[in-house]
């Protein structure tokens, strides 16, 4: 069809008084290769810069145009769910090749019809930013900046197109580059720049990629036209730094575009927009988003997907917790929670505008087409149903960092209306931003965390504010604590669910997390806490371990890789997987230190290679440093140090350890026997604290005689007696002594076998069992000393100071004619020698000593190295209740020390 000269008319109350209607015929056009919807040649690139208030602006490019215009109601836009809108991101359009994918996609896309909205590459919005900083600084380098956003686009472009597409593409770019580099040097030369300009030069990035991208889609075939939305949509700035969009503006230009350019697959702009009075402006940051939601409210779209380069929304920030799990739906309540609290989901005002029509939101990877994303929509599943369809009733956690905590405080605020909008008037006169606002109903204060970096204003303004109050008394203080977080858990199914808080709250204490502030609004579908910054990624951790959306895990420290430690060590090398995949347990050992050697590791050292790699990374040992890399240098919310060791020193630290948060798993029993005094501490300190101290293997190895003794006495029961055979070794020295065997031919066997210590006489002085007597005693509440239980020592005096045990086991022979009496006694009267600890709870006292049974006594009817522990009580009093099993040996007492890890494991939230 013949082609028309353009005409524009422009509306004379818009024109300046020194500007002039100028004419720009389809010729020049062509030669500023704009197209016909190019807001340069609908207005007039002069007309523009030269007033902000251009408007009624008319163009028609051809008989075309001007035919189409006049039958645009003949032409509607079919709204509903046969639109899919798609939305690209910069790194989805980040070079040529990922230009080629989002083309593969679109066309790949059985939808009926389909809207796609295409940020600016990758780090160009960025670069644009940067032209106009160069350019009001009034530095020169802003031209070479320009040629690189010149290159970058051209390159591409020679990469994708070809031919006539290839020549228009160029043309134009080259003729925008030519525009804004008058622009630039006017900003140049005027030394600042204004928002509208600013938001006009940015702007281009979205409409070259959106450009590129329609003609790569039509190079395959399918029909396609770009839009240039800032002629569609309309928005309204606010005071607040952002925008709200004017939907029936909007959808009239709509309507209007859509009859002038029908087509089923539309590539249109993100970001940017226009005013009422067709001045170009921006969404602000993460405009693009937003954009892709307004076009499918506009659209009435079946689906809005946004493309980025992550699987999905994680149930916590993935950097912070690396266990987090992707969620495959969220409410569209609990997106807008979390996004407000700072998770990588979405801008909160991204979602207004598909709730309304309840158009599902889909977050997608780009990079993994095979992930099916989040799915953010009306809550599926209904309140009755609650836990039972949902992983957890916590969705995810959000953290927000560098905030400060403000506290009013004052017996003068109760019951004194206007004080909050005092305060609060108060925080918008500095322009501050209130994160969270916390009050008690005794209305004695009220706290409030704001960005650290504005709450320096915002206590002086509070002060100048409150001055007389402060002075007078009425309120006590205006205090800042810096060096906050928050930690947000979101919902939907938390509101009217009881338990939710409490173990949220749980969760955080046992992790040894203090809470300083917490608020929960009545939709119940978030709980925020503010907890010291240091702490956030600790409490991050603890809670999402404890709502099983991440495994339980258990930073270890392993201290004594000895007999004990080194079996322990391969027990949890053989159990580890089975631990993570049906237990939800993931125990990692960060060090293992011995005397000498320690081999530490920021992520879990591979046990079955321990020994190998403590030769090829070992450093030398040092307790404190251990300690300190065990706890502190990584992101796991609990810590467990095990002594495995007989260590008086390593049971020394046991107190400092767990005030510290540390919890403490040893068979050592030199803590628990030793001083009195420091024994109660460390009992009080447990008490007092959510840290746990298990040594269940002090007195039994692997027999549960701690945990049976606790169980009664926790059960109401009274205890009256414990009599027991608590040493494997002299259990399996006296089993074994019988008929016509000598005590020193016993003696020697046991050794050879590995019953013994490398010095029987550790054993054979009775102190072991007098130690567990001790701790038995004081179990049951007797005050104690080691020193006040009387023990029979087994070792002849004489060779008590033999000079080693080689020696004393040459002279062990001389003394057994007393031994051999003992038991010729025994025998005359039916009986067998057993050596066994007593504790007396009636007289409260203990004593370890050689005793005779009858054979038919369940102590005379052990074998082997097994202890047996009788307990009488009062309802166990006729007939004792027994603890009979293996009391000795590596792998039992390993196996008791693993038992009490788990059961940690257990306390910290682990299935049972």
């Amino acid at each position: 069809m013949a082609s028309l000269s353009a005409a524009i008319s422009h509306s004379p109350k818009s024109l300046p008084r020194h500007a002039k209607p100028k004419k720009i015929c389809q010729s020049q056009c062509r030669t500023l290769s704009l197209p016909r919807h190019s807001p340069i040649c609908r207005m007039g690139f002069v007309s523009r810069w030269g007033s902000r208030g251009t408007s009624n602006t008319r163009i028609f490019t051809s008989v075309r145009d001007v035919l189409l215009d006049e039958s645009a109601e003949k032409v509607q836009l079919p709204k509903g769910d046969t639109w899919s809108v798609h939305k690209f991101g910069g790194t989805c359009v980040g070079s040529s090749e990922r230009i080629k994918n989002v083309a593969d996609i679109i066309v790949n896309d059985d939808s009926e019809r389909k809207l796609v909205v295409v940020s600016a590459m990758s780090k160009v919005t960025d670069m644009m930013y940067d032209l106009i900083d160069k350019a009001q600084s009034r530095d020169e380098s802003y031209i070479s900046a320009l040629d690189a956003v010149l290159e970058k686009h051209k390159s591409t472009a020679l990469d994708l197109l070809e031919g006539d597409d290839l020549a228009r593409f160029l043309s134009r770019l080259h003729h925008d580059i030519s525009n804004l580099k008058a622009m630039l040097r006017a900003i140049y030369i005027a030394g600042h720049t204004t928002e509208s300009f600013m938001d006009f030069v940015v702007g281009h990035g979205e409409l070259w990629s959106a450009d590129l991208l329609s003609s790569v889609v039509r190079k395959t075939g399918m029909d396609c036209n770009w839009m240039d939305t800032r002629e569609v949509l309309i928005v309204n700035p606010t005071s607040s730094n952002q925008v709200d969009p004017d939907y029936v503006e909007s959808d009239k230009r709509l309507e209007k575009w859509y009859s002038q350019n029908p087509s089923k697959t539309i590539i249109a702009t993100g970001f940017i927009a226009s005013t009422m009075q067709n001045i170009p402006t921006t969404l602000k940051r993460d405009g693009s988003d937003f954009s892709a939601a307004i076009m499918g409210a506009l659209f009435r779209a079946g689906q809005v997907t946004i493309w980025t380069d992550v699987d999905g929304v994680y149930s916590a920030d993935p950097r912070k917790v690396s266990e987090a799990v992707i969620l495959r739906t969220l409410s569209y309540q609990e997106a807008w929670e979390m996004s407000y609290f700072g998770a990588n989901v979405l801008h909160p005002r991204t979602i207004i505008p598909v709730m309304q029509y309840s158009i599902p939101i889909i977050i997608r990877n780009i990079f993994n087409l095979s992930a099916p994303g989040t799915k953010i929509c009306h809550s599926l599943v209904s309140d009755k149903e609650g836990a039972q369809n949902l992983e957890s009733l916590v969705k995810g956690f959000a953290t927000i960092d560098n905030l400060a905590l403000v506290n009013v405080e004052g017996t003068g605020m109760a019951g004194v209306p206007g004080t909050a909008h005092a305060i609060f008037g108060a925080v918008k006169d500095v322009g501050a931003n209130v994160i969270m606002i916390s009050q008690a109903s005794s209305e004695h204060s009220v706290c409030f965390a704001v960005p650290e970096k504005e709450v320096k204003a915002v206590a002086e303004a509070l002060k100048s504010r409150f001055r007389q109050a402060l002075e007078a008394g009425r309120l006590s203080q205006v205090a800042v604590i810096p060096n906050c977080s928050i930690l947000a858990a979101v919902g939907q199914k938390m509101a009217s669910t009881p338990g939710v808080s409490a173990t949220l709250f749980n969760a955080l204490a046992k992790a040894n997390i203090n809470v300083r502030a917490i608020a929960q609004g009545c939709s119940e579908y978030n709980i925020t806490v503010v907890v010291k910054r240091e702490d956030c990624i600790k409490a991050l951790r603890a809670v999402h371990s404890r709502f099983y959306l991440s495994r339980t895990t258990i930073a270890m420290g392993i201290i004594g890789p000895g007999l004990i430690g080194s079996t322990l060590l391969e027990q949890l090398s053989d159990q580890a997987a089975v631990l993570k995949e049906e237990f939800n347990i993931d125990l990692r050992v960060m060090g293992i230190t011995g005397s000498r050697t320690m081999l530490l590791s920021d992520v879990g050292i591979e046990l079955s290679r321990w020994r190998e790699l403590q030769k090829e990374k070992g450093e030398v040992a040092d307790l404190e440093k251990f300690t300190q890399h065990v706890r502190g240098n990584h992101f796991i919310p609990n810590t467990v140090l095990v002594d495995c060791t007989a260590d008086s020193v390593v049971a020394s630290h046991y107190y400092d350890w767990l005030r510290k948060g540390i919890h403490v798993i040893t068979p050592n029993k030199k803590a628990n026997s030793g001083p009195l005094d420091q024994y109660l501490e460390l009992r009080a300190l447990q008490r007092q604290s959510y840290t746990h101290y298990f040594y269940e293997a002090t007195v039994g190895a692997g027999l549960p005689i701690i945990s049976t003794l606790r169980g009664l006495l926790e059960t109401g029961d009274k205890i009256l007696r414990i009599e027991g055979i608590f040493s494997g070794t002299l259990s399996y020295i006296f089993n074994n002594f019988i008929g016509k065997r000598a005590f020193s031919e016993v003696v020697a066997e046991a050794k050879q076998a590995g019953y013994t210590e490398p010095d029987p006489r550790d054993d054979l002085s009775g102190t072991d069992v007098a130690r567990k007597v001790i701790i038995l005693a004081r179990e049951s509440g007797l005050k104690l000393e080691l020193s006040d239980i009387p023990v029979q020592n087994l070792v002849p005096e004489p060779l008590r100071a033999s000079a080693s045990a080689e020696e004393f086991l040459q002279q062990l022979p001389q003394y057994d004619q007393n031994m051999t009496n003992n038991r010729e006694v025994a025998e005359d009267a039916g009986e067998v020698l057993r050596y066994v600890g007593v504790v007396d709870v009636v007289n409260q006292n203990g004593r370890v000593e050689l005793q005779r049974y009858k054979k038919d006594h369940p102590f005379a009817q052990l074998s082997g190295s097994d202890n047996i522990i009788a307990f009488t009580t009062t309802r166990y009093k006729s007939q004792p209740l027994i603890v009979r099993g293996p009391g000795a040996g590596a792998e039992v007492t390993a196996g008791g020390i693993f038992s009490d890890i788990l059961r940690l494991a257990s306390y910290l939230g682990a299935p049972s």
